[in-house]
């Protein structure tokens, strides 16, 4: 049977319905896949923390009657763009690392390098354009929120290389994808606070907790090529793992909305947050790829719904 064009271009964990396909020439297709952007849930999980610390700051600034209303929401647009590029630059820098591997794990070796579509220096170039990108927004802001956000550089070089040398990768991806919960207070405040440290380990340990649940769809692979993941680790016991990560989380979040003085919406949104949490928890069967997928991108409505709390708990929502 002959494969088509349409199937042979494009990578078997992304949607075919993505506007990527439907948008975009064929010729961009390998590097919109190597950014991602036919799976945004990457960027929407990398931007929630980000949000959640501007919309905490904003709380807390509109609670004195502080509040730069315009600052904010230009916050909010920059926080977006900057998350899709980055998160892309990071995808990409990442299959850079990861070619070897991709190559060995069924669901990554239609990527775009590991299938040939796109050489090594190709997509080198093109990191460094939506590293550039990204470089421009913080830029946007004030001065200490560039050198906290150079500060995070380190992390994001070192996570593609966490699965040679510990059990627990998904801990270096929470430390690097969880450095937005700094970032939006820090440039609404021009300083850090306690609550902006809480919402970071809270956005740790939820990373922690919604990437094992995504790594059990490659634990097989993972072990026969010896790639180590916190999915392992946990194996059976996964769902008890979850139950102190996610547990952790939420306590940590209470503990910044107090620390930033939010209003009672913000609580109640926690709250129903903490319900699909429990939902992920108790519906979880880590022998379903599927529905390991599924229970990932759910955590996109997890975030959408502490945000719109802290929203609705502005003086002025």
């Amino acid at each position: 049977m002959k494969i088509s064009a349409d199937l042979t271009d494009r990578v078997s964990d992304a949607p075919s319905t993505n506007w990527v396909y439907r948008l975009l020439p064929r010729a961009v297709w390998p590097y919109a896949q190597l950014a991602r952007w036919d799976r945004p849930i990457g960027w929407q999980l990398l931007l929630w923390p980000c949000l959640w610390s501007s919309a905490l700051a904003a709380n807390h600034l509109a609670a004195q009657d502080l509040l730069p209303v315009g600052l904010f929401i230009f916050h909010l647009v920059l926080f977006t763009i900057g998350a899709i590029a980055m998160r892309g630059a990071g995808c990409t820098y990442n299959d850079i690392v990861d070619h070897d591997i991709d190559m060995a794990v069924a669901r990554t070796r239609s990527r775009p390098i590991p299938s040939g579509r796109v050489s090594r220096q190709q997509a080198k170039i093109f990191m460094v354009a939506q590293a550039f990108v990204g470089l421009l927004v913080l830029l946007c802001l004030n001065s200490f929120s560039i050198i906290l956000g150079l500060c995070s550089l380190s992390l994001v070089a070192i996570y593609p290389f966490a699965k040679r040398f510990t059990d627990w990768p998904q801990f270096f991806l929470g430390l690097a994808f969880s450095w937005g919960a700094l970032m939006g207070w820090a440039a609404l405040e021009g300083a850090l606070s306690s609550a902006a440290v809480v919402l970071y380990v809270a956005a740790v340990a939820w990373t922690i907790g919604y990437d094992t649940i995504y790594a059990h769809q490659d634990r097989e692979d993972d072990a026969l090529i010896g790639v180590r993941s916190t999915a392992r680790l946990f194996g059976e016991q996964t769902k008890q793992w979850l139950i102190g990560f996610y547990g952790l989380t939420l306590l940590l979040l209470l503990a910044a909305f107090l620390l930033a003085g939010v209003g009672i919406p913000a609580y109640l949104g926690l709250a129903l947050a903490a319900a699909m949490l429990v939902y992920q928890i108790v519906v979880l069967n880590i022998d379903d790829g599927g529905e390991c997928l599924r229970l990932f991108k759910f955590n996109f409505h997890v975030g959408t719904i502490i945000f719109l709390g802290l929203i609705i708990a502005l003086p002025f929502a």
